[in-house]
């Protein structure tokens, strides 16, 4: 799993290509829930081991599907054609982000738990995102390395009521869970409805992404767009660097 998204991020550095951002975060996101599954830190690690590769495999099926113009959920192919547009760095991740917790994570528990009780997921489950919260974080702070504009988006935040991308990762991992238990209740081969209603709402906060109501938050955005690193290479190298 690992190597595969390796493949994804050497391809992008090859070709310049923006949707190695994401791919980028997610490699260290799985390589750290890995590493909590092999230090024995859920209460299932075995399961937990299993969910983190069905997991990532609903990325990896959408990424393929994308290279080779199949049938994927429509918030994931407006993320990956979202690649040529004049988004910022943090836009391309959080489009990522959006569709892989908002839809991707509540398939991936619900899929994992059937004929299961899912509570008995939860606590493992919240553990996925809080890792996935912390390394959110982290790169934020990272991103400051490549687009030095990214300090706007705090004094916006801290000194007006503007939403920055009008995006909650808290009410992400909120969502997710909740679209889990939907999607568990419902059972197998009755879900596709609810899928869809789901892929159309994460495609509509995909949208907000990319164009905020925001007038302020808009300006500041692609201010930090002229200022930041435009080779994939040099901006996947300078986030690696410890």
């Amino acid at each position: 799993m690992l190597h595969e998204l390796d493949r994804i991020i050497d391809d992008a550095i090859a070709n310049n290509d923006r949707l190695g951002f994401f791919a980028y975060l997610y490699r260290r996101v799985t390589a750290e829930i890995l590493n909590e599954v092999q230090l024995g830190n859920f209460e299932d690690n075995e399961r937990m081991e299993i969910f983190d590769v069905a997991f990532a495999n609903y990325y990896l099926d959408a990424y393929s599907g994308h290279l080779n113009n199949l049938k994927i959920s429509k918030s994931w192919d407006f993320a990956f054609k979202s690649k040529n547009e004049p988004l910022t760095i943090l836009q391309h991740i959080l489009l990522g982000i959006n569709t892989h917790i908002n839809l991707d994570l509540g398939l991936a528990a619900s899929a994992a738990m059937q004929g299961q009780e899912i509570v008995d997921i939860q606590n493992d489950f919240n553990k996925v995102n809080t890792i996935l919260f912390n390394m959110v974080n982290e790169m934020q702070d990272r991103l400051s390395r490549v687009s030095p504009m990214l300090f706007l988006l705090d004094l916006v935040g801290k000194n007006s009521d503007e939403k920055v991308i009008n995006f909650s990762l808290q009410k992400a991992r909120e969502l997710s869970w909740y679209n889990a238990n939907l999607l568990w209740g419902l059972g197998t081969g009755h879900q596709n409805d609810a899928i869809n209603q789901m892929d159309l709402a994460v495609l509509g906060l995909g949208r907000v992404i990319t164009s905020p109501k925001s007038k302020i938050v808009s300006f500041i955005l692609r201010m930090m767009g002229r200022f930041e690193e435009k080779n994939v290479g040099t901006v996947i190298s300078k986030l690696r660097q410890d």
